[in-house]
C-alpha cells in the first residue's frame, strides 16, 4: 500500500507540473512556472522607454491627424511588429526549456492487466489467469555535466535579450517609418497651399494689371505678362496637390489604414524652434550603447560563445541520478507471480569514449559562428556609427538652413509688398512685381523645404543613435 500511495502522489505531482497539458492556456495559473517570461510578456508590448502602444483607442480621423496618433496606428498594424512580438514568445520557450533541465524528470504508470497462461494439449498443467494491477515510478535528475546546461541556459538568455532587441528595432524602423511619412506629407501639403496663394497673389496682379490696361496706364504687354506668371502658377500648384494626394496615400499605407479613408494633416508650423545638437562623440557613444540593431547583434554573439561550451561539454562524462519503484512487475511485462515491490536508487556515471569525431567537427562548428557573428556585429557597429555621423553633418547642416532661410523669406515677403505698392502707384513696372512675386515662391519653398529637412535630419539622427523610443519633443 505505501508503494501505491507513492505512485498516486506521483501522479498527482505531474498533473500538477504539467500545465500546458491539464490547464487552459488563458487560466494564467502555471503557464511560466519557472518565470521564464520577459516583463514584455507579461505587461504587454511598450516602448523602449516603456511608454505604452495605445491600440485600444479609436483614432477620430474627422480630426487633424496627430503625430502621436498616426505612429500609435502604424505600431499597432505593423506585421513585422507582430513578428518579432512572437518571436520573444519563442525565445522565452528556449529559456524555459534551458531552466528545466535543473528540475528532475518524474514519470509514472498505472497498469490493469490480466495475465492467461495456457499449454499444449498434451500438457499436463491446467491453464491459469491472473488479473492485478501494476505500479511504476521512475525519477531521473542529472547532476553535473561539466557546464553544458549552464552554457545553453546563458544561450538561451542571450537570444531573448536579441529577440527583444530586434522587437525594439522594428519598433523604432516603423516608427522612422511613419514619421517620415507624416512630415513629408506635411510637407508637400505646406507647398501645395503655399502655390495656391502665389497663384492667388499672380490673380490679384492680372486684375490690377487688367484695370490699369483699361484706365490706358499701361500697355496689354503687362496684362499678358500677368496672365503667363498666373497661368504658370496655377500649373505648379496642380503638381503640387498631386504630390501632396501621393504623400497623403504613403502614409496611409505606413500606418495600415485603408487608402479611401480620409485624413486631415495639421498644417505645418511656421515657426521651429531648433533643439541643440550635441558633440558628435556623444552621438556615437549613445549609438554603441543604446541601438537595439547593435544590441541584438551583441546578444547573438554571446549566445555563440555560450554554444561553443555547450557543444564541448556534450562530449565529457555526466553524472545522473535514479530512482525507480515497481509493484507486481515492470512496464511491458506480465505481472509477477507473487506481490512484490522492486525499489532502486542508484547513481549513473556516462563517458562518452568515441563518436566517430563528430563532437570535434561540432566544436569547429561552433566556432566558426562564434567568429561570424562577432563579424556580423563588427560591421553592424560599423554600418550604425557611419549613418550616426552622416545624419549628425546633415542635422548641422539643416540648422544653419533653417536660420538662413527664415531670413529670405522675410526679404522676400518684403519685396513683394514694396513692388506692389510702387506698381499700384506706377512707379515700377510689371516686371518688377513679377519677379519679386517668383522670388517670394522660391523662398516660401526654401523655407518649407527648410523645416522639411530639419525635422527629417533630427528625426534621422535619432534613428540612428537608436534612441527614437519616444516622439521627438517638438514634433506636434
Amino acid at each position: 500500500m505505501n508503494a501505491k500511495r507513492y505512485l498516486v502522489s506521483l501522479c498527482l505531482l505531474t498533473l500538477w507540473v504539467q500545465p500546458a497539458a491539464f490547464a487552459e492556456e488563458k487560466s494564467g495559473l502555471l503557464d511560466d512556472p519557472l518565470l521564464a517570461q520577459p516583463v514584455q510578456l507579461q505587461d504587454g508590448a511598450t516602448l523602449p522607454d516603456t511608454s505604452r502602444i495605445n491600440c485600444a483607442t479609436a483614432v477620430d480621423f474627422t480630426q487633424p491627424l496627430a503625430l502621436t496618433d498616426a505612429v500609435d496606428t502604424a505600431l499597432c498594424n505593423n506585421p513585422q511588429i507582430r513578428a518579432t512580438w512572437a518571436e520573444i514568445k519563442v525565445q522565452s520557450g528556449v529559456v524555459g526549456e534551458a531552466r528545466a533541465a535543473y528540475l528532475p524528470t518524474i514519470t509514472g504508470s498505472v497498469s490493469r492487466l490480466k495475465d492467461t497462461t495456457t499449454y499444449s494439449s498434451g500438457s499436463q498443467q491446467p491453464a491459469s489467469t491472473s488479473i492485478g494491477n501494476q505500479y511504476y515510478g521512475s525519477l531521473n535528475w542529472r547532476l553535473f555535466d561539466f557546464g553544458g546546461r549552464a552554457a545553453n541556459r546563458e544561450a538561451a538568455n542571450q537570444m531573448l535579450l536579441a529577440a527583444i532587441a530586434g522587437h525594439d528595432a522594428a519598433l523604432q524602423k516603423t516608427m522612422a517609418s511613419v514619421i517620415q511619412a507624416y512630415f513629408e506629407a506635411m510637407t508637400s501639403q505646406a507647398v501645395m497651399e503655399a502655390r495656391m496663394q502665389i497663384a492667388q497673389l499672380a490673380q490679384q496682379t492680372l486684375s490690377v494689371a487688367k484695370r490699369r490696361e483699361e484706365k490706358g496706364a499701361t500697355t496689354q504687354d503687362d496684362t499678358l505678362q500677368a496672365a503667363t506668371a498666373l497661368a504658370k502658377a496655377q500649373l505648379n500648384a496642380m503638381h503640387s496637390r498631386g504630390d501632396f494626394e501621393k504623400n497623403l496615400a504613403l502614409l496611409k499605407q505606413v500606418m495600415g489604414i485603408n487608402l479611401e479613408m480620409s485624413v486631415n494633416l495639421p498644417a505645418q508650423p511656421d515657426n521651429v524652434i531648433p533643439s541643440d545638437i550635441h558633440d558628435l562623440n556623444q552621438w556615437l557613444k549613445q549609438a554603441q550603447i543604446c541601438h537595439p540593431a547593435i544590441m541584438q547583434a551583441r546578444a547573438k554573439w554571446q549566445a555563440d560563445k555560450d554554444k561553443i561550451i555547450q557543444v564541448r561539454s556534450d562530449g565529457l562524462p555526466t553524472l545522473d541520478m535514479t530512482a525507480h519503484i515497481s509493484r507486481n512487475g515492470f512496464p511491458n511485462q506480465g505481472l509477477s507471480t507473487i506481490n512484490q515491490t522492486d525499489k532502486d536508487v542508484g547513481l549513473t556515471v556516462s563517458i562518452p569514449l568515441f563518436d566517430g569525431f563528430s563532437r570535434h567537427y561540432k566544436i569547429l562548428e561552433a566556432r566558426a559562428q562564434a567568429e561570424q557573428s562577432e563579424a556580423q556585429l563588427e560591421d553592424t557597429t560599423t554600418q550604425i556609427l557611419t549613418d550616426v555621423v552622416k545624419a549628425w553633418a546633415d542635422a548641422k547642416t539643416a540648422l544653419g538652413v533653417l536660420t538662413v532661410s527664415q531670413q529670405l523669406l522675410d526679404a522676400a515677403q518684403a519685396s513683394v509688398n514694396s513692388s506692389r505698392r510702387r506698381y499700384d502707384k506706377d512707379v515700377a513696372d510689371i516686371l518688377e512685381v513679377l519677379n519679386a512675386q517668383s522670388a517670394l515662391a522660391d523662398a516660401q519653398q526654401q523655407r518649407i523645404q527648410a523645416i522639411a529637412e530639419w525635422q527629417s535630419a533630427r528625426l534621422s539622427l535619432l534613428a540612428n543613435t537608436g534612441i527614437l523610443s519616444q516622439l521627438p519633443a517638438g514634433t506636434e
